[in-house]
């Protein structure tokens, strides 16, 4: 059964977005298949609590895609981290981190897609050259759209893969 597609429009995250942004960080946490969903309280961990932390700081950046009466459909975010404040992802100090997640149900209808090019060209425009991302490589939907986007493999850190590509 093929699912309606939604019709949607991307647009740059706002304060109003971040209760949001933070559901789409937890959303973000890959669970395999059969396990358990985390509990929101992991968003409390300070190695989860920086992606989301004083968001709107200099170097953040965020776009939603939502649908035509304003629902949010995803995320797509990146932030710079501290050598001595390293995310899941971090490469450089220089180097943005990119997040992203989308909700359940609209998933599949090439939002993702369109949240990584909105994202990718905002950092072109800000001048950065290199954004890296962690991921779950059981999480094969992601990684696919990761790799058409240009991320490589540069790395592990623990069970997480670290891509980078370059802008």
């Amino acid at each position: 059964m093929n699912k309606q597609p939604i019709e949607y429009r991307i647009r740059v995250a706002e304060k109003k977005d971040i209760p949001f942004l933070w559901d789409m960080l937890l959303e973000s946490l890959y669970v395999k298949e059969g396990e358990p969903p985390f509990e929101r309280s992991i968003l409390e961990e300070p190695s989860m609590r920086k992606y989301m932390e004083n968001w709107g700081r200099e170097g953040d950046l965020g776009v939603i895609a939502e649908s035509v009466n304003g629902t949010p459909l995803g995320s797509a975010t990146a932030r710079i981290f501290p050598e001595n404040d390293r995310g899941y992802g971090y490469v450089a100090p220089d180097v943005p981190e990119l997040g992203m997640a989308l909700t359940s149900g609209s998933r599949g209808q090439g939002i993702g897609s369109a949240l990584m090019s909105r994202l990718l060209d905002g950092l072109r425009e800000q001048g950065v050259k290199r954004v890296s991302l962690s991921v779950d490589p059981g999480n094969e939907a992601a990684v696919k759209l990761y790799r058409h986007f240009g991320f490589e493999e540069v790395g592990w850190e623990g069970t997480s893969m670290t891509m980078v590509a370059a802008l």
